[in-house]
């Protein structure tokens, strides 16, 4: 590696000034057309509520994380420890909420865990009351996605939760000193989560899953390599080596011949490609 070399004020400010911002992001709950949507209902929490307001009053809102839980190995070789990863960990979010003057912010997560233990099932004020637990299917959302953009709204990264329901409602503090806007915080759990869009529309784009093929580079989308000469993977990349009985012949983006390989052989594998 060279050695450092001082670079220009001119050359610095473009990557430094480029950063994103935390107050542009915006939340959109989904809950399952059946079970705990009829039961919001009945409290008073419309789907307009879920779908549209939810979301907007969340002042205070988290990009998931998750972890690898690893496996230490020892013994494969003399004197050296390795490490695996077997397990990939996600993590419960917080996330805040506006309190609204009808409150049903508040309503919306408290009868959401109240639906989970099975209220609906018995009277809750009865001196019999029990829980018993929906099937997941039932509370579980699959659909509610955090999407974090920029001012100029074209560059965003969107997170979609699988599984996610709410785990815990945080106490709210009230008091006659100073009025402030009230706010009520939850941890929410999830199974896991899908990082960049993931609608069918994006699937037809081929951009979904945060993809880059198949939009803008020719030469890592193998556009511009003749399709009777390119060989590809599973993901439709293109291979650099051309794999021929008689030579193997190494491919410009444009599928020029460059040079002849001549370290190749008859029905030699290829395992070099552009990434």
């Amino acid at each position: 590696m060279p050695a450092p070399r001082p670079k220009k004020i001119a050359d610095i400010l473009p990557k430094i000034q480029n950063v994103a911002q935390t107050s542009h992001y915006f939340v959109k709950f989904a809950l399952p057309p059946t079970g705990v949507r009829n039961f919001l209902r009945r409290k008073g929490v419309n789907d307009r509520f879920v779908i549209e307001d939810a979301g907007l009053l969340c002042s205070d809102a988290v990009l998931p994380g998750s972890a690898l839980a690893s496996v230490d190995t020892r013994g494969d070789y003399q004197g050296v420890i390795e490490r695996f990863a077997h397990t990939r960990n996600f993590t419960q979010i917080q996330l805040e909420f506006y309190v609204d003057n009808e409150y049903k912010s508040m309503k919306f997560i408290e009868h959401w865990m109240e639906y989970i233990t099975g209220a609906s099932g018995s009277d809750s004020s009865g001196d019999s009351h029990y829980f018993q637990l929906h099937y997941p299917q039932e509370y579980k959302s699959n659909e509610t996605r955090i999407v974090k953009f920029e001012r100029d709204y074209n560059r965003f990264l969107e997170y979609r939760f699988i599984g996610l329901f709410p785990l815990s409602l945080n106490s709210v503090r009230v008091s006659y000193q100073g009025s402030q806007v009230l706010k009520a915080s939850a941890a929410f759990s999830f199974d896991r989560y899908i990082c960049g869009e993931s609608a069918s529309l994006a699937r037809d784009l081929g951009n979904a899953f945060n993809e880059i093929f198949g939009r803008t580079n020719p030469v890592r989308d193998g556009s511009g390599v003749n399709p009777d000469i390119l060989d590809k993977n599973i993901f439709g990349r293109p291979l650099q080596y051309l794999n021929d009985d008689r030579k193997n012949v190494q491919l410009s983006a444009s599928g020029n011949q460059l040079r002849n390989n001549p370290s190749s052989s008859n029905n030699s594998e290829i395992g070099s490609r552009i990434i």
